[in-house]
């Protein structure tokens, strides 16, 4: 599909649809592979066949959505029946969403975590059937097998962005529209500041004014464009390889993607800031920023992709 360093975390959907039937395919999962959709709190009335349901909102924590603490994260894993040995392939109504979680299970130290390129549209474009009913309910597991978070090196947080920002090798790439990066929006309508960090690079994200978008990325149909596409415009903004890179976006959707796309092109020196523009711009004092209260901003939302 791609000529990727590592070409699996990203399947194609009749490469999809015929490990759900049976059927013989390359880079064959775990036996005890599990298909999971992840959602935002509501329900869906279709699925893919087979596949259960994570709610996104039981990996995230106000006041700025960034990931739960350890403890909550490992019993969320063992309530889906995830453990480390396992493959876990993702997809959701929004692959920002599947991407957010995929990072996750990769912190925790998921050996095995993919993506439905092209998410659920490309399945749908595919002309393959969606199952409607009830999903399968989850299988609990009792051991995750290994102490978990596996990979903490997999985001960071404040104290850590503004170090890194020091760091001679170290980069914040922004995975934002120009018109955030700009500061001509916030992107999101509960958060009032616009700007952006000092010394970051413009990763690129999407369309203006859809948090979700990663048309930059992607070609028409959302699967992944080539590697060397994303590289060159990565590098034409000092965004490389051989430096220590760390994604973020307002709250950590689509620098999960960027993160993943980075990972499948064989970057190792790469993470999430989980907080992003968000929690940066309500902690660090911006002169020209007029910052809502968290309490404020709380409540202007009933989910982190409004």
């Amino acid at each position: 599909m791609h000529a990727l360093p590592f070409p699996y975390p990203l399947v194609a959907p009749q490469w999809l649809a015929d490990l759900i039937a049976g059927q013989p395919v390359v880079d064959r999962p775990t036996p005890d592979w599990q298909l999971i959709e992840v959602d935002c709190g509501s329900t869906a009335a279709h699925h893919l066949p087979g596949a259960i349901r994570l709610d996104i909102n039981l990996l995230e924590q106000l006041p700025y959505w960034n990931r739960v603490d350890d403890a909550t994260l490992l019993q969320v894993l063992l309530a889906h029946g995830i453990h480390h040995r396992q493959s876990v392939i993702l997809y959701s109504r929004t692959m920002t969403a599947a991407a957010r979680v995929g990072h996750l299970l990769l912190l925790a130290g998921v050996q095995d975590v993919r993506l439905l390129d092209g998410n659920l549209s490309s399945w749908q474009e595919a002309g393959l059937p969606l199952a409607g009913g009830t999903p399968p309910a989850a299988i609990p597991v009792l051991d995750f097998g290994l102490p978990c978070p596996q990979h903490p090196e997999y985001l960071i947080d404040m104290a850590q962005a503004r170090t890194l920002l020091q760091q001679a090798d170290g980069t914040l790439a922004s995975i934002r529209s120009h018109a955030e990066f700009i500061g001509a929006t916030s992107g999101y309508r509960y958060i009032d500041a616009c700007g952006e960090l000092p010394g970051a690079c413009w990763g690129r994200a999407g369309v203006a004014g859809d948090i979700n978008s990663m048309s930059d990325y992607q070609l028409p149909d959302g699967r992944m464009k080539e590697a060397a596409v994303i590289s060159t415009f990565w590098a034409e903004a000092g965004i490389l390889p051989s430096r220590q890179t760390a994604f973020y976006c307002g709250t950590g959707w689509r620098a999960s993607l960027a993160f993943f796309y980075a990972r499948a092109m064989g970057w190792t020196r790469i993470s999430v800031f989980d907080g992003g523009w968000f929690e940066w711009s309500s902690t660090v004092v911006r002169p020209c920023a007029a910052l809502l209260p968290a309490d404020a901003a709380r409540t202007m939302r009933t989910h982190k992709n409004i």
